[in-house]
């Protein structure tokens, strides 16, 4: 895994010291090599339908590694790691590929993930001028940030353009800071979603920690298509760029919001007061309702206007032929609560939360599974073009995950955080918040509503300051 020549290019103050390629390698192998033969995963609906957005990007803010070990080694050691983790997730190490097909309709594409093992690309990055509480210890996010993550603006379907070298479907970085380090990964979120993003970040943080066997579970990489699904799945473009309509998103500022499991408990207890029979609000239903409402009334909607909150819901526990291990994309935002803004808070929470349980409840395995037979005759693309709107929330990732579990070997992360993809005004990502049961949020509003949230007693007298 040789150094590629080095680039001097600053962004927010971060500088690329260095690139290179990081292939998969078994334990004990001290070089890479690409496979003899190439292996081809087709994608799914699922799959496919996330083309049109941005890549998965997040990463956690770690301490300064013990004062004996260089920033070389530190480095050297974490793309050594990855290789490991990557001889695993091998098809993440690969290329997307399309060709074109003749069937009934005319002319289109497919696309496959190709696993070439040409690797992932790998950056170390230096931010002399960044602390660790320029990050973590501030309510509202800095744009440097963004700067933390490889891969920005681009789109799944890019990885796919012929071009070269090809587009990597996965790139870590790893950033310096004056007091820590930043490590960092974006996914194409055409291959994978934030449960498969969050096992490979797992199972390479439990490398690089660890010299004993690891514990965390193999994934399972074959796809699942249902029964009456072609495969591969045609496309009706004569190319994939007629896939991909560009979204222009508004200013947007960030924040980043704790939650203590006590506050969730309270909430989580007078969303379910006024609720009779057997359905239940759950824990992230209670807290995400008290968002909108909060949201609601910091955006100054007019009461006729509608507002809608979509979640985006795994398949996994739904669909039951999906394993939990499962390596492709199983994220759809099938879950859309909607109400007039003036009805909304005029009820308040319990009925917020009763909306947002509705709908998830909603996409049943019968739902699902009907939806991803159907998508190949009329696909329908994740765009935001169309789709997003100035009274929308839409919330991803999952307080289960294991982020704070992630330790590379000098100590638990201090913070987590995302990168610049998808992000629009309304979108809320939510984390686990580390030892307690709490729950992070980072929020992303548009200036003048995320200033009147933020100075709204209400909403923040359940905010707990920090992470």
């Amino acid at each position: 895994m040789a150094t590629e020549a080095s680039a001097s290019a600053c962004q927010h103050g971060v500088r690329i010291v260095s690139r290179r390629m990081v292939r998969p390698a078994s334990d004990g192998e001290t070089t890479t090599t690409k496979p003899k033969s190439t292996e081809t995963v087709h994608l799914t609906p699922w799959d496919l339908q996330m083309l049109t957005v941005d890549y998965i990007q997040m990463g956690v803010l770690l301490p300064r590694p013990p004062t004996p070990t260089t920033a070389e080694h530190m480095v050297d050691h974490l793309a050594q790691s990855l290789a490991r983790a990557l001889a695993r997730f091998y098809p993440y190490a690969g290329r997307l590929a399309t060709e074109e097909h003749t069937g009934g309709s005319g002319k289109g594409v497919t696309v496959s993930l190709q696993c070439t093992g040409d690797g992932v690309e790998f950056v170390h990055a230096v931010a002399a001028d960044t602390t660790v509480a320029d990050v973590a210890g501030s309510l509202r996010i800095p744009r440097v940030v963004w700067s933390f993550f490889p891969l920005n603006g681009l789109v799944g379907a890019d990885a796919a353009v012929a071009s070269s070298p090809r587009i990597p479907v996965l790139a870590a970085q790893v950033t310096e800071l004056a007091d820590g380090v930043f490590v960092a990964m974006s996914l194409n979120h055409g291959v994978a979603d934030g449960t498969a993003f969050w096992h490979l970040f797992n199972t390479w943080s439990e490398i690089s920690r660890s010299s004993e066997a690891i514990t965390t579970p193999e994934p399972v990489l074959g796809r699942w298509f249902p029964d009456a699904c072609p495969v591969p799945v045609p496309l009706p473009f004569p190319t994939l760029d007629h896939a991909v309509r560009p979204f222009h998103s508004p200013p947007v500022e960030e924040c980043f919001l704790a939650f203590s499991a006590e506050s969730i408990r309270s909430l989580k207890a007078r969303a379910n007061a006024e609720i009779s029979g057997t359905a239940t609000v759950s824990s992230l239903q209670s807290l995400l309702a008290h968002l909108w409402v909060a949201v609601t009334r910091a955006r100054r909607l007019r009461p006729e206007q509608e507002t809608s909150y979509t979640l985006a819901v795994s398949c996994r526990g739904r669909v039951k032929r999906v394993p939990q291990l499962y390596s492709g994309n199983s994220m759809v935002r099938c879950a859309t609560a909607k109400v007039a803004a003036g009805e909304l808070l005029r009820g308040g929470l319990c009925p917020a939360a009763w909306r947002l349980n509705r709908a998830v409840a909603s996409c049943d395995e019968a739902a699902l599974v009907g939806s991803t037979v159907a998508w190949h005759a009329e696909p329908r693309f994740a765009y935001l073009v169309g789709w997003w709107d100035p009274a929308l929330l839409v919330t991803g990732n999952s307080p289960r995950f294991d982020v704070f579990g992630n330790d590379f070997g000098w100590g638990r992360p201090v913070a987590v955080r995302s990168g610049g993809g998808n992000k629009v005004d309304g979108r809320a990502t939510v984390y686990e918040l580390g030892r307690g049961g709490g729950i992070g949020m980072e929020l992303c509003l548009a200036p003048e509503a995320l200033a009147r949230l933020i100075a709204d007693d209400e909403f923040m007298a359940v905010v707990n300051q920090g992470q």
